[in-house]
């Protein structure tokens, strides 16, 4: 018997549920993530569905924990990704909000020292993808401890891959120096920022910075599959698990209270948050092609109005979906760097879409 089928055994023979509330009778949803994470080999799955900012479901699937046989409860804390990129947006907008940041300022405002290109490039530009900005450098090493200085000074050494406010290109090295421009706004390390004024407002108790080294309850582990085996998540420095392009733990009880704030403007006005829901559009005043607002895709999804966004990172995937007119949101978090979170978040979304 090989690596492979020994390790889809121990995963799926003592493969339990932790529902948030028991189901006594067979659940076709249950079914439905448990086949696919068998099919896709994922360890641990979350899975939350929310009605109008009120849990429908909030069930964990198989293991947080591999070698402990830990299993994944609604409580299990999970990284991120990119899906923290909303968290990063959402803070802009709150200073845009209390006349701190305009959407237009060039971001040298900010910035002092800064190549003189970056003139040409706005907060909103680096918000929605369009400013030219790239992602880390082939040479860029994530074992190493950097400063935040440091990690400007990177980014500053990239050359602009197009004119700001021309075309589209998933950077998050943009959201990177948004993160260093909360700072220098508020004097606050963008983290603590989105501690105070989000995650504490919003009782999300477990959502914090990246900490390998704070003991974190419930704390899920990363994997990745070499060559079939399952082996643990890759390690990086503990700087580039704090950057503003998405290094978070969450959990899905918290991020359905998130979900529900963003009915209400508790953060935020609606129309800031509309404006991040809207695809922003270039300087000839064509939609971008990433179809992308600030920190959300935005897309329609067999005739659904849907704003989303995925992460992946250091062993997880997350997936959040947020049907808009049905008022449905979809989260689905994995422990799998090959996992796809979005095609579990997309079925599952269809089988609360069609129910009468």
């Amino acid at each position: 018997m090989g690596p492979r089928y020994r390790l889809i055994i121990a995963l799926f023979a003592g493969l339990l549920c932790a529902a948030f509330v028991p189901t006594a009778l067979a659940d076709p949803v249950d079914d439905y993530v448990q086949s696919e994470m068998q099919r896709q080999h994922i360890p641990g799955v979350s899975v939350l569905v929310a009605r109008d900012g009120k849990i429908v479901r909030a069930q964990g699937y198989g293991f947080a924990n591999v070698e402990l046989q830990a299993q994944v409860k609604p409580e299990t804390v999970f990284q991120s990704g990119s899906v923290g990129k909303q968290f990063t947006a959402t803070a802009v907008m709150m200073l845009v909000e209390e006349g701190k940041i305009r959407l237009d300022d060039p971001i040298t405002k900010f910035l002092k020292g800064a190549p003189a290109n970056w003139n040409q490039v706005t907060i909103r530009e680096l918000l929605s993808h369009t400013a030219g900005f790239t992602d880390y450098p082939k040479s860029f090493d994530f074992r190493r401890d950097y400063t935040e200085a440091d990690l400007l000074k990177i980014v500053e050494a990239v050359p602009l891959a197009f004119t700001p406010g021309t075309k589209w290109s998933y950077s998050n090295l943009g959201f990177l120096t948004l993160g260093i421009i909360i700072h220098q706004v508020t004097g606050e390390f963008y983290g603590d920022f989105l501690q105070q004024r989000i995650f504490k407002p919003l009782d999300m108790t477990t959502t914090r910075i990246i900490s390998e080294a704070d003991i974190i309850p419930n704390r899920a582990s990363g994997y990745r599959l070499v060559k079939g085996e399952l082996k643990n998540q890759e390690w990086v420095s503990p700087t580039l698990n704090t950057t503003a392009d998405g290094s978070l733990y969450f959990s899905i009880l918290d991020l359905a209270k998130w979900d529900a704030a963003l009915y209400t403007e508790k953060l935020a006005k609606h129309s800031s948050l509309e404006q991040m829901w809207t695809v922003t559009p270039l300087n000839d005043g064509k939609p971008n092609s990433g179809h992308y607002g600030f920190g959300w895709f935005i897309s329609s999804k067999k005739g659904h109005h849907v704003v989303e966004h995925g992460g992946a990172w250091q062993g997880f995937k997350s997936h959040i979906s947020r049907y808009v007119d049905d008022k449905l949101t979809f989260v689905v978090l994995a422990n799998l760097e090959q996992a796809k979170p979005e095609v579990i978040a997309d079925h599952v979304a269809q089988m609360y879409l069609n129910q009468p």
